[in-house]
């Protein structure tokens, strides 16, 4: 591959012939960029090809031929290149090479070098995992030419690599349920903006969304509710129809592979022990008295029955939680036991948010639990309840994350904390040794107004682009130790008043990139009127890819 090394040096000396005078399109912002402004750009035609020097990669030059094929029509060759081919000289062809092991040592898979002139593109990578985000990179740069057969790639020079190890977007599917293409279709979003992690919150109050063989009445009575509250909290109504649905094994397995080959982990989320109505519904043993109704708000609008156990129609927080007995664990860790095959990643989300402790202040059962174990009160029950938990899908070989109230009662011993009611659970995690992800409601929640000229419903709060911006994960109370356990950060999207694919994209978009140059650009580079600039870039990506995207940044 010595041939690739010539080019790359002729490359470079052109490179340093000029420097950038203006960024290029790209988002989140390249780590080293060294865009040329002024040289022409490289021009992509039906006659170019894409060579590869590892079969490693093919799999990655496929997914590039598919875009530039489903997106301009350009059906582009690709070969494998054994030992030196001096045909490679051609021009308007894309070399891609996985370099030699000590060229690029500690730079970590996700590093990327891309030199782009009017005669060859170059990247060279250590990993696949590199050379899918210079794919991404390139996709931004793309611009269409008036000849129909050929398209012209902006003229580039940097290397690039991620911040923080995690990068992650959340997506509620159990309030509102979402089909398959569309999930993929937010893997893709996601893919865009080099995101690592899709956290996929897959159970609530509203319903069941995994099937678990083992409890079908999970996904046959918990996967649908009768009916949901029309208007904001607590609503002007009921609309009265069926909701629901959920995700086979068959199709779980099919949507991980399409995440895997995009180089992102799904994070499944069971919550426990509260948001539990849906699973009480189908199970209401799980209840600490399965006997009793479903209770909800009265100043909501009911639909259907109201006897015994249902699957909640409005949003909130509510009593009837899973009860710590025999009964509820193996449930639990049946549950898990089919959960741990389907999502290959380390972790597991167990939620343990919001669970209120009302029931287990009446339950004798739960009184006598805290006695025998010496707990100090209900929030040590809790702390109880996850560490038993924890130890369980630690023996499945994965580990656990949590929302930050697990800190209450003292935390499990190998838990991950997902920081939301601000940061202060994060820095107290961080400074116990515990890993933290960072995801704070004042800078991270999509489901908050974008503009304070909103005209739909939304769940409330102001979250503008800037202030998502402007977000550091890391907080300045930590030590340089302790600022090591902060893994990165996520936005999350609660889909209470989200119930259709525009809307989803409206929330999110653009604000997912100004979150994604928050977790990969350094903190040094970061540079808001720089990113204003290229939101234009952004906008016109989304107008042709048909996406809804909100424009409060010009109110």
């Amino acid at each position: 591959m010595k041939i690739y090394f010539l080019l790359y040096s002729l490359l470079l000396l052109f490179v340093n012939l000029g420097k950038a005078q203006k960024s290029l399109p790209i988002v989140p912002m390249p780590a080293q960029d060294n865009s040329i402004a002024k040289a022409p750009p490289f021009i992509l035609n039906k006659q170019s090809t894409i060579y590869y020097n590892n079969a490693s990669l093919k799999k990655d030059v496929q997914y590039l031929q598919q875009k530039l094929l489903l997106s301009y029509g350009l059906q582009i060759k690709a070969k494998q290149l054994i030992g030196e081919n001096k045909t490679t000289t051609t021009a308007n062809n894309i070399f891609v090479e996985i370099g030699p092991k000590n060229w690029m040592s500690g730079k970590g898979e996700s590093y990327y070098n891309i030199r782009a002139l009017a005669n060859n593109i170059i990247i060279i990578v250590q990993h696949p995992k590199g050379f899918f985000y210079s794919i991404q990179s390139i996709l931004q740069c793309i611009k269409k030419t008036n000849n129909e057969n050929a398209v012209e790639i902006a003229a580039m020079s940097f290397s690039d690599y991620p911040r923080f190890s995690y990068r992650g977007m959340h997506l509620d599917v159990a309030r509102h349920f979402m089909p398959v293409e569309v999930i993929k279709k937010y893997i893709d979003y996601l893919a865009l903006y080099k995101f690592n992690t899709f956290h996929w919150h897959l159970t609530d109050d509203q319903g069941w969304r995994i099937e678990i063989k083992k409890y079908p009445l999970l996904t046959s009575i918990g996967g649908y509710r009768n009916g949901t509250v029309i208007g904001a909290y607590p609503g002007i109504g009921n609309d009265s129809l069926v909701h629901g649905g959920f995700y086979t094994q068959q199709q779980i397995k099919q949507i991980v592979k399409y995440a895997a080959d995009r180089y992102i982990t799904i994070i499944p989320e069971i919550e426990m022990p509260g948001h539990a109505s849906a699973a009480i519904a189908a199970y209401p043993q799980l209840s600490c008295f399965p006997n009793q109704a479903t209770q909800y708000p009265k100043e909501c609008v009911w639909a259907g029955s109201s006897t015994g156990k249902q699957v909640q129609q409005t949003w909130g927080v509510f009593e009837d939680v899973f009860c710590p007995t025999t009964y509820t664990f193996n449930f639990l860790q049946d549950v898990i036991d089919e959960v741990v095959i389907l999502f290959p990643g380390t972790y597991i989300h167990i939620g343990g948010d919001e669970c209120p402790k009302e029931a287990w202040k009446k339950s004798a059962f739960c009184q006598q639990l805290i006695k025998t174990n010496h707990l100090k009160d209900e929030h040590g029950l809790q702390s109880y309840f996850i560490g038993k938990m924890e130890k369980y899908i630690n023996k499945k070989g994965k580990k656990i994350i949590g929302w930050d109230e697990i800190l209450e009662g003292g935390l499990a011993p190998n838990a991950t904390v997902m920081s939301w009611r601000g940061e202060e659970g994060g820095i107290a995690a961080a400074k116990q040794q515990h890993h933290v992800i960072m995801t704070p409601s004042s800078n991270c929640y999509f489901d908050h107004s974008q503009s304070k000229l909103e005209d739909s419903v939304t769940i409330g709060g102001f979250l503008p682009i800037k202030d998502v911006y402007d977000y550091e994960p890391i907080p300045t109370v930590l030590n340089t130790k302790e600022a090591t356990y902060i893994l990165g950060a996520q936005a999350n999207v609660w889909t209470e008043y989200i119930a259709n694919t525009n809307k989803l994209q409206y929330m999110i978009f653009p604000r997912i990139a100004a979150l994604a140059e928050v977790l990969w650009t350094p903190k040094e580079k970061k540079n808001w009127p720089n990113f204003e600039l290229r939101l234009p870039a952004l906008f016109d990506y989304y107008k042709a890819n048909k996406i809804s995207y909100s424009t409060a940044i010009f109110d």
